[in-house]
């Protein structure tokens, strides 16, 4: 039997602009609303990038607790992930302040690659030392991977017991550069994972529906929102709307009887911060 489905909505991401698609939340308020609308439609996690006024990119902590505390306000069991993305924000003071807000989980990228426009940089010491601090904060890893090689590495990471389980991998695929959404190659990445991980898959732009349409045949999660894709159709006729793009997978999802997982359950997996407060659980 299958279990539950782990959804992981991720709204915004540190590209979409409003310039590109006026359905992106990129305010605070904005973030705080559409996490809470998908809160109450149903997801298990929220995936969770900070911006500016401006729009530009933040990741200043006083910003990311406005976000949090609006999110648990409205939705006090819902897990909480951190973007700890390096592609604006090198340095490891930058990408690791998040952390000392406590979020329940927070992104780990495996390594390094190329987008489309730029490269994104993880060097070995850069991942060991997020995964430390985010042990001393008591913040679970989302392991993001993008090839076989992270994967790899992260089983590294493991054996050397600077990650321990319970695993929540992320699976992304669809970036030129990267593992693209085929049965093959996605079948290849989920084969690699631990024994007894949990994994999602996400797609980049129009891989995003295939790649939410296998996981839920194979038995994972899915990670959806305009983060990865601003279009509701592959011919990129019609800018979607995050709402959308969750609706679908819920309708998916019911053809395939996958009820979608509560967040307390994913949370009692392990996968709630270590130090939270009982009343936000």
């Amino acid at each position: 039997m299958m279990q539950d489905l782990i959804i992981n909505f991720a709204p915004t991401g540190m590209v979409p602009t409003k310039e590109m698609t006026p359905h992106v939340p990129v305010s605070s308020a904005e973030i705080i609303e559409q996490v809470h609308e998908a809160h109450e439609l149903g997801i298990t996690v929220a995936h969770l990038h900070a911006r500016h006024g401006d729009g530009s990119p933040a990741y200043e902590r006083q910003i990311y607790a406005e976000i949090f505390d609006g999110v648990r306000r409205h939705c006090p069991e819902l897990v909480i992930c951190a973007s700890l993305s390096g592609r604006t924000f090198p340095a490891f003071e930058q990408r690791s302040e998040v952390l000392e807000l406590q979020p329940d989980m927070a992104s780990l990228t495996l390594g390094s690659m190329n987008f489309p426009r730029e490269p994104s940089m993880n060097a070995p010491e850069m991942i060991t030392r997020l995964a430390e601090k985010m042990d001393q904060f008591g913040v679970r890893p989302e392991l993001e991977c993008f090839d076989g090689g992270m994967v790899n590495y992260a089983c590294y990471l493991a054996s050397k017991d600077v990650l321990r389980p319970p695993f929540y991998f992320n699976l992304l695929v669809g970036n030129i550069a990267t593992a693209q959404d085929g049965l093959i190659q996605t079948g290849l990445l989920i084969s690699q994972l631990p024994a007894g991980s949990y994994w999602s898959l996400a797609g980049i732009g129009h891989s995003q529906l295939r790649a939410n349409t296998l996981a839920l045949l194979e038995g994972g999660g899915v990670r959806v929102g305009l983060e990865d894709n601003i279009w509701f159709d592959a011919s990129r006729t019609r800018l979607a709307t995050n709402l959308e793009l969750l609706r679908r997978v819920h309708d998916l999802a019911a053809v395939f009887e996958r009820p979608v997982m509560r967040p307390a359950a994913f949370g009692s997996l392990g996968f709630y911060n270590k130090h939270r407060s009982p009343g936000l659980s």
